[in-house]
């Protein structure tokens, strides 16, 4: 039995969170959309409901309106390039740990999805980007949810006519038929990311480390 998705974004003035509001707001099981951005994302929409809110260490203060909801699309997330190893930490693994603590405890039916990433290292080993993702995934799923999954695109796709895509996707767009011919697995589209994402919240998926080729499955 499918149940109307009442779904929390993060990182909606990004990219890949842009991309999962955009498909959220267009898909028939998805009731209601809540954003929290630190500005404006300047979309307006019947089921969109947005909160500007400039501190994710500290969500105290808008707490009471994070309940309620039966899915996270958690797309919030910094390149490790040019920052330091503990304010990376803190800008992935302790960021993202606060706010699915307090989702956990108030919304314990709660799909809580993950964007990680693809090559993150599961073992923790090490202190570069991809032990801090993969203490992240791992911490996660041992918070009393009813599903968490981490999902690990490569190369994305932008979704044509949304206004986040990084300026680089413009000059290498044109890789993406020659890599998804070669090796499918690395390549995927934003709609194929968020098509499966908000798929797994009322149809479970075997794996909770959800790999390109797994996303591409499921958005089939």
């Amino acid at each position: 039995m499918k149940t109307g998705i009442k779904a929390i974004v993060t990182g909606a003035t990004g990219m890949v969170g842009e991309g999962l509001m955009h498909q959220c707001l267009q898909n028939p099981d998805v009731e209601q959309v809540l954003v929290i951005n630190r500005k404006p994302s300047g979309v307006s929409h019947p089921q969109l409901k947005e909160i500007i809110h400039a501190d994710f260490f500290d969500l105290s203060s808008i707490s009471d309106q994070l309940t309620g909801y039966n899915a996270c699309f958690f797309c919030l997330g910094v390149t490790s390039v040019g920052k330091k190893a503990d304010e990376y930490y803190k800008l992935t693994y302790t960021l993202t740990m606060h706010m699915a603590q307090i989702l956990a405890k108030q919304d314990p039916e709660m799909t809580f999805c993950y964007v990680s990433g693809a090559g993150t290292d599961s073992n923790e080993k090490g202190n570069g980007w991809a032990a801090v993702k993969g203490k992240t995934e791992n911490d996660l799923m041992k918070l009393p949810f009813k599903q968490v999954y981490a999902f690990r695109p490569g190369f994305i796709k932008p979704i044509q006519g949304l206004k986040n895509a990084h300026n680089f996707y413009k000059y290498i767009n044109w890789l993406f038929p020659v890599g998804r011919a070669l090796y499918p697995a690395g390549f995927c589209t934003l709609e194929e990311l968020a098509v499966a994402m908000i798929k797994v919240v009322n149809h479970p998926y075997p794996k909770k480390v959800v790999e390109g080729k797994d996303i591409i499955a499921l958005a089939g």
